[in-house]
C-alpha cells in the first residue's frame, strides 16, 4: 500500500512525487509565476493562546460602526430590511442547514419542496412563468441574462441602461467578454435618470433595463418594451422584490428574462453577502431550455420533487452547458422562501407602501433643509438622490459627529454625478431616525 499524502508527511514521501513528476523542488512546480508575484515566506507570527486570540478579536470587532446604533442610509446593493426572527430560526434547522445537493431526490425532498416553493413564489412576484432555484447575486444573473439572451437570438449585440449599478455592469461586460458579445451602454436623462432607448436594430439581442434602477427612479417599461418587441429582441428586466408589492410586476409589461437581487427578502445584510440572485422568465421553450442554474419540478404522478432539466451544466460537456453555475444558494433562497410565504402578497403589498412613504417622507425632510433633493425628477421607490457642495466631507463628518451614514456618494461611480448622493430609506427606519438623517445633513452643511 502507498502511503497517503498529507501536507505534512514525512519528506520521503514528497521527494518520491517529485522524483516522478522529474523535478528537483517544490519551487519548480511555480516556474510559470513571474517572481515578481511570489513572495518569501508568510512571515506569520508566533501562535498565540486561545484567550489572546479572543481579545484580539474582539477588539477588533468592537471598532465596526454597525447598525442599529449608527444610522445607515446606504443602498446600491445590500439594503437594510428587516428580518423576522422565524425566517432564521427555519433555515437553522439541521434539515436544510446542513443539506447536501439535491443531486439525489430519494433523499433531498424537503429541500426540493422548499425550491419549489421558492421558485414559485418567484414566479407569483414578478409575474413570470418559470424561476430557477436561485443564482448567486443579482450581477451574475445579468451576466448569465445576457449570454443567454445571445444564445436566443443568434445576436452578438446587447444594449445596456447605463443607469445601473456600475458593479453589474462591469460582471455583465465580464461575463461579455470571450462570448462574441458587444455591450454597448445607453445613456440617461439628466432631469429624469430615466434611460433613454436607442440603437435598437436588427443586431440586437436583448435590452437591460432595471426598475427601479440604480438611481432608484421608477423606468417607463411599456415604451421600452415597444421599442424591444419591434427589433424582435428580448426585453430583460432587473428589479427590486420589495418593490414589486406596490410596483407592476415585469411580467404585465413583456419582459422576457427577469433578473434581481433577492437580499431584501429575509437575508441579513452580513457585511455584503451571501447574496441571492433571482432568475425568472416568460414561458417560451426556448427561454426555459436556456435557462442557467438549476430548476426543481414536480411529478404529476406522484408529487415527488426531482431536478429538472438537469443535462446543462457540470453533467454535460462544457462547451455545450448553458452555464458555467453549477451550484446555487439553496439556503438563501429557503430563507427567501420562508419570508415570501411568511408575509403573502398582502404584506409584500403593506411592505411596498411602508418603504415607498418612508423613502417620500425623508426626501421631504432633506428638501426642507434647503438641499437638491430629489436631484433626479423621476417617480422614486425606496432609493433617491440629492445634491451638496461636497459629499464626502458631508458622509465623513455625518458618521463622526452623529453617527448617521446620509448615503452612498455617486461621485464614486459616475463623474457627472460628483456631489450626488444616493440615500435609502426602507421600512427598519421610523420617524425620529428620518429626522435624526435630517438633522445631521442640517447641521454638517451649516443650515441649522
Amino acid at each position: 500500500m502507498p502511503d497517503p499524502y498529507l501536507p505534512n508527511s514525512p519528506s520521503r514521501i514528497r521527494e518520491e512525487m517529485l522524483r516522478r513528476l522529474g523535478l528537483k523542488s517544490l519551487e519548480e512546480l511555480f516556474s510559470d509565476v513571474p517572481s515578481g508575484l511570489l513572495i518569501d515566506g508568510l512571515n506569520l507570527p508566533e501562535g498565540m493562546s486561545d484567550i489572546q486570540v479572543e481579545r484580539i478579536v474582539t477588539e477588533r470587532l468592537n471598532e465596526n460602526k454597525a447598525h442599529p446604533e449608527y444610522l445607515f442610509f446606504l443602498g446600491g446593493g445590500v439594503w437594510n430590511h428587516y428580518v423576522p426572527a422565524l425566517v432564521d430560526e427555519i433555515v437553522s434547522r439541521a434539515e436544510f442547514y446542513t443539506s447536501p445537493a439535491p443531486y439525489h431526490p430519494e433523499m433531498s425532498q424537503g429541500i426540493l419542496q422548499a425550491l419549489f416553493e421558492y421558485q414559485s413564489m418567484i414566479c407569483e412576484l414578478t409575474g413570470m412563468d418559470v424561476a430557477n432555484c436561485s443564482m448567486y447575486d443579482w450581477a451574475s444573473a445579468a451576466g448569465e441574462a445576457v449570454r443567454m439572451a445571445a444564445r436566443v437570438k443568434k445576436r452578438g449585440k446587447v444594449l445596456v441602461a447605463g443607469n445601473i449599478s456600475p458593479e453589474r455592469m462591469e460582471v455583465i461586460e465580464n461575463y461579455s467578454l470571450n462570448a462574441g458579445i458587444s455591450v454597448e451602454r445607453l445613456g440617461y436623462d439628466e432631469e429624469s435618470g430615466r434611460v433613454s432607448i436607442e440603437g435598437v436594430d436588427g443586431d440586437t439581442a436583448a435590452v437591460y433595463v432595471e426598475n427601479p434602477n440604480f438611481f432608484g427612479v421608477l423606468e417607463e417599461l411599456d415604451a421600452i418594451s415597444e421599442e424591444a418587441k419591434r427589433s424582435d429582441a428580448l426585453l430583460i428586466v432587473g428589479v427590486d422584490p420589495t418593490s414589486l408589492g406596490v410596483v407592476r410586476p415585469p411580467g404585465d409589461y413583456g419582459a422576457d428574462i427577469v433578473v434581481g437581487e433577492a437580499q431584501p427578502l429575509g437575508l441579513h445584510m452580513n457585511f455584503g453577502g451571501p447574496l441571492l440572485g433571482i432568475f425568472a422568465v416568460r414561458g417560451a421553450r426556448e427561454l426555459v431550455e436556456q435557462m442557467p442554474g438549476r430548476l426543481v419540478g414536480m411529478r404529476l404522478e406522484d408529487g415527488k420533487f426531482h431536478l429538472a432539466l438537469r443535462e446543462r451544466e457540470e453533467r454535460i460537456g462544457r462547451e455545450r452547458a448553458t452555464s458555467n453555475i453549477c451550484t446555487s444558494e439553496a439556503l438563501c433562497a429557503v430563507a427567501s422562501a420562508v419570508y415570501l410565504a411568511l408575509l403573502g402578497p398582502d404584506g409584500m403589498r403593506e411592505l411596498g407602501m411602508r418603504i415607498a412613504k418612508n423613502s417620500h417622507y425623508a426626501c421631504k425632510l432633506l428638501a426642507d433643509v434647503g438641499v437638491e433633493c430629489p436631484y433626479f425628477g423621476g417617480d422614486f421607490f425606496k432609493e433617491f438622490t440629492f445634491r451638496v457642495p461636497d459629499a464626502e466631507r458631508l458622509i465623513s463628518r455625518c458618521l463622526e459627529e452623529y453617527k448617521v451614514v446620509p448615503g452612498l456618494n455617486l461621485g464614486d461611480f459616475f463623474e457627472e454625478l460628483e456631489g450626488v448622493l444616493l440615500t435609502s430609506v426602507t421600512e427598519v427606519y421610523g420617524v425620529e431616525d428620518l429626522h435624526r438623517l435630517r438633522d445631521a445633513v442640517e447641521r454638517v452643511l451649516g443650515y441649522a
